[in-house]
């Protein structure tokens, strides 16, 4: 394909996105195909000659749309809300074009300040405390990642690092492992099960905080647990806290968590993947009392933002904490500008 024809089938693939958008309406909502529906439909190795792009275009509705679950219909009612807009796809098009790999400031400068000013400004519409902003030069800052799931292992695996650290300073015979077996997590019952993951891949103990009779955790079930933990000789060093749960929208109680947290030196992350964005609200920010005891805070714009999946949205207090569990610094990506982002 040359400049020519990209020209050509770039306006021909606009009009196509804008036809299926403006009448995904009359759509089936979900397909009605049986897994393996599509291999029959397609040769069963690559073909060694080319299609036309005409073709191709045949082949998305013959062989994919009858297997898509169209989520941005006014019918779809599952999940939740699937962010999408024209300026988001219209975004994706020029990131795509550009293609540039944003590891590290030196890789793209642009790409790098961008996401530091823009996590700002979003922080800012949410009302997050100034230690979570890098404009505050407090030592906190935003990184986007792909899903709040990820946001949370992030999280552990920071947290899991520093307590690591923090031991083996106060008594350097303790060896990695001995500490590794008494570390204990905790989060609500209510809590996605991505938490549980993240424990798993952490290699670390969980223990679920009964809710309450509006599914949130509260403090007290927390002090108990830390209390019997600490007792038991093991090290609880993590809580995961939600605002706004998968099953049912609840809000773990905060301002009784966090002091707790706070106290017995757990790294507290905030969870509010489905909720974060309602913050920009001010009626709603009554909801967020409490975030100043947090270590992190996550949420998804590609949930009722209107930005294209995927896009989740991570602040913490400390950017060192995560920085120093997981920078590593070979040659090849050492540059002039290391603090620059």
């Amino acid at each position: 394909m040359d400049y020519t024809e990209f020209r050509q089938r770039g306006k021909e693939m606009v009009d196509y996105i804008a036809k299926y958008l403006e009448n995904i309406d009359q759509r089936q909502v979900y397909p009605d195909v049986e897994p393996g529906y599509l291999q029959p439909l397609i040769p069963d190795s690559a073909p060694k000659e080319p299609e036309s792009f005409d073709e191709v275009i045949k082949d998305i509705e013959r062989v994919i749309m009858p297997g898509v679950a169209h989520w941005q219909s006014p019918y779809f009612h599952a999940y939740f809300p699937a962010g999408n807009s024209f300026p988001s796809i219209l975004a994706d098009m020029l990131s795509g074009a550009i293609a540039c790999v944003g590891f590290s400031w030196a890789s793209s400068p642009a790409c790098t300040e961008l996401e530091i000013v823009m996590l700002d400004w979003l922080g800012k519409m949410i009302n997050l405390p100034e230690q979570f902003l890098a404009c505050s030069n407090r030592g906190g800052g935003g990184v986007i990642m792909g899903t709040a799931c990820e946001a949370t292992l992030m999280s552990l695996l920071a947290a899991r690092t520093k307590v690591i650290r923090q031991r083996q300073a106060e008594n350097p015979n303790l060896k990695e492992a001995e500490i590794m077996g008494r570390l204990v997590a905790y989060t609500s019952d209510q809590a996605h099960c991505s938490v549980e993951r993240a424990v798993l891949i952490g290699g670390v103990k969980v223990k679920m905080i009964p809710s309450d009779e509006k599914l949130a955790a509260r403090g007290e079930a927390l002090r108990k647990a830390v209390e019997e933990d600490k007792a038991a000789g093991l090290i609880p060093f993590y809580f995961c806290a939600t605002l706004g749960t998968t099953a049912s929208c609840a809000f773990d109680n905060l301002l009784e968590l966090g002091p707790i947290c706070n106290a017995e030196n757990l790294w507290m992350h905030i969870d509010a993947a489905y909720a974060g964005s309602a913050f920009i609200c001010p009626e709603f920010r009554y909801l967020l009392d409490g975030i100043e005891f947090a270590d992190s805070f996550d949420f998804n714009p590609h949930k009722w933002l209107l930005v294209n999946f995927d896009c989740s949205t991570m602040w913490v207090k400390k950017k060192g904490d995560l920085i120093s569990a997981f920078q590593i610094n070979p040659v090849y990506l050492q540059h002039d500008h290391q603090d620059s982002g």
